[in-house]
């Protein structure tokens, strides 16, 4: 199994730095209220060491600031938005590509489809979610199949066996988001866990220039590659979005999932609400693809694992034309943090912050707000979509055969980096439902 850490692919401070890389940068911080450079060479690098990770620094930062704030990675300013209101200004304008695909791909030191203008950026979106949407849809049984496999293991538990979540749904994700990604050439049986970041990703790479070249001509169209094939990109774009869907469906997928069955295990009452819902809409019924958007109270559950868990906390643009949020001038090719993780816990935005409520979605202005932030809607990254349909095939086939439980006296604790995920491997107990 691939070390969680190269599918979190590694810290968020280098991430911070590849962006900055790859992009010029303004030198002015235009007077947008922040820290000053702690040392001239790395600037504020040693205060987001200090807090732990770029979130802290950045729910510290605005907690010191306000919700326009700015900082210094190296020699360059960058500046970090805190709140709802600031984003929907930044973002209505500028949201040309999807962020987290932008600094997923810079970290990873790709540039096709990050240059080629709006018009490029708009059909490039097409095209992947398209290939997403086909590969659910032509793979709906599979991903079914490997659900039933799992919780098929679970039912077979004691009572008071302890379940580990993080390394039961890991591997789930990475069965499926290979095999549907990659059709029948898996990585899953491939040598890549390497000592070294560089040599695994490189070898991912060959892997997957392997499976297009493997797939180029073939018939089946069953898998996401496939879509990719068909089209005019060149063999080195294929690799990389196939590789940004594989590492990206994977940490997304395996974490969403992992939060929510850990908050699940903590309410007994969502559960058999969620039990209910599947009564009402699917009866005796297997969940299917076209029964999973009547599934609401589901995507509300899973809305508030993403809230509560802040499941992305950092998201980034590149100001590409100078703008302006509030008072604030952000100029040209300005890196902009969105602080996902510290909006997604404002007490201004959201009542009882900290609590797992998933009723707060019969709300408009949550549902809104939650849009808004990239998290559900057209806003969504197609790696999200994918996640919620593979969330709700695990949820509906464990609540309907299970029920979860909180070992007790565990505390479970986040570690916020490129998708927040918990800092040890989370454990519950299950029993049969009755």
């Amino acid at each position: 199994m691939l070390d969680f850490a190269i599918f979190a692919v590694t810290f968020v401070i280098i991430l911070v730095g590849a962006v900055l890389y790859l992009y010029p940068s303004s030198r002015s911080a235009s007077g947008i209220p922040g820290l000053n450079p702690t040392e001239e060479k790395d600037g504020n690098i040693q205060d987001i060491v200090n807090q732990g990770s770029l979130h802290e620094f950045l729910a510290c930062l605005h907690g010191q600031f306000g919700p326009v704030a700015s900082f210094w990675f190296g020699g360059r300013p960058v500046v970090s938005l805190g709140s709802v209101d600031q984003l929907r200004q930044h973002i209505n304008p500028n949201r040309t590509t999807d962020s987290f695909e932008t600094m997923l791909k810079s970290l990873l030191g790709y540039q096709s489809g990050m240059g080629g203008g709006a018009t490029e950026a708009v059909m490039r979106k097409k095209l992947y979610e398209s290939a997403v949407n086909n590969t659910l849809k032509e793979n709906f049984p599979l991903l079914l199949k490997l659900v039933e496999e799992l919780v098929g293991k679970w039912k077979s538990f004691p009572k008071d066996q302890h379940t580990p979540l993080c390394a039961h749904l890991l591997g789930l994700a990475m069965k499926a988001v290979t095999q549907l990604a990659l059709g029948d050439r898996s990585m899953e049986k491939s040598s890549i866990r390497k000592e070294h970041y560089e040599s695994a990703l490189a070898e991912m790479e060959t892997v997957l220039m392997s499976v297009a070249k493997d797939r180029k001509g073939q018939r089946s169209q069953t898998a996401f590659v496939d879509a990719l094939l068909q089209s005019n990109l060149t063999d080195r774009q294929v690799m990389e979005d196939s590789m940004v869907f594989t590492l990206a469906g994977c940490v997304i997928t395996a974490n969403l999932c992992i939060w929510a069955v850990h908050f699940l295990s903590t309410s007994e009452e969502v559960q058999e609400k969620m039990h209910e819902e599947l009564e009402d809409v699917l009866g005796s019924e297997p969940v299917s693809l076209d029964k999973i958007p009547q599934l609401r109270y589901f995507q509300q559950v899973l809305n508030e694992t993403v809230r509560t868990a802040k499941l992305t906390p950092i998201a980034a643009q590149l100001q590409e034309n100078e703008g302006k949020v509030d008072q604030h001038i952000i100029p040209k090719e300005t890196l902009v943090i969105y602080a996902l993780g510290v909006v997604l816990q404002d007490a201004d935005t959201w009542s009882r912050p900290y609590k797992f409520d998933p009723d707060r979605f019969t709300e408009d202005s949550a549902s809104k707000s939650f849009s808004l932030l990239g998290f559900s809607g057209s806003q969504a990254c197609p790696e999200l979509r994918f996640a919620y349909t593979v969330a709700t095939v695990v949820l509906s086939t464990v609540v309907r055969q299970l029920k979860l439980h909180q070992v007790k006296g565990q505390v479970v604790e986040a570690r916020s980096e490129l998708v927040s995920t918990p800092k040890d491997d989370t454990w519950i107990t299950v029993s049969r439902r009755s």
